[in-house]
């Protein structure tokens, strides 16, 4: 709750967004929400089940879900290499590993800065948040704990391997 507070206060002059890479398109994440950044191939995992699902990870001493969103978001993962990247969560509801493509960076957005996602309308996902656009580069900026909170959503079937 605290989290939801501060994000909406900062962005009304300006909020911080981790941006990553998913099958060639870049993406951003409230800053806030990250706990720590890895490479995959550091983690120590316990299961690797599931297409989407990971399976099981420790770091730090806590386990959690390790979710692939390069499957989830319709790319076709390769074996990891030295450029892949898991994003450790503090969501609302858990802790959980997010695999990406790769981190690319924090962009600081003002509210004007971002604009609607293209072609969506009124009906444009609960969990998109818009366009950002910083230096020429666009980010699909994306509420995280919305996306994971979907009903039949990834982190739903995360927690059952949890």
């Amino acid at each position: 709750m605290h989290d939801t507070i501060a994000s909406a206060t900062s962005f009304a002059t300006g909020q911080q967004f981790l941006s990553f890479t998913l099958g060639g398109l870049e993406y951003g994440i409230d800053f806030a929400k990250v706990q720590e950044l890895r490479v995959l191939k550091t983690l120590e995992r316990f299961t690797s089940q599931g297409e989407i699902v990971g399976g099981v990870a420790v770091s730090r001493g806590v386990i959690m879900p390790l979710v692939d969103m390069r499957s989830a978001f319709g790319s076709s993962p390769d074996a990891p290499d030295p450029l892949t990247d898991v994003i450790i969560l503090k969501l609302s509801q858990c802790t959980m590993g997010m695999v990406v493509d790769g981190v690319t960076g924090v962009v600081t957005l003002a509210p004007e800065q971002v604009v609607p996602v293209p072609g969506a309308g009124g009906a444009q996902a609960g969990y998109l948040i818009g366009l950002g656009q910083c230096e020429g580069r666009r980010l699909i900026l994306v509420d995280i704990d919305r996306l994971m909170s979907v009903k039949g959503s990834v982190l739903e079937a995360a927690r059952h391997v949890a």
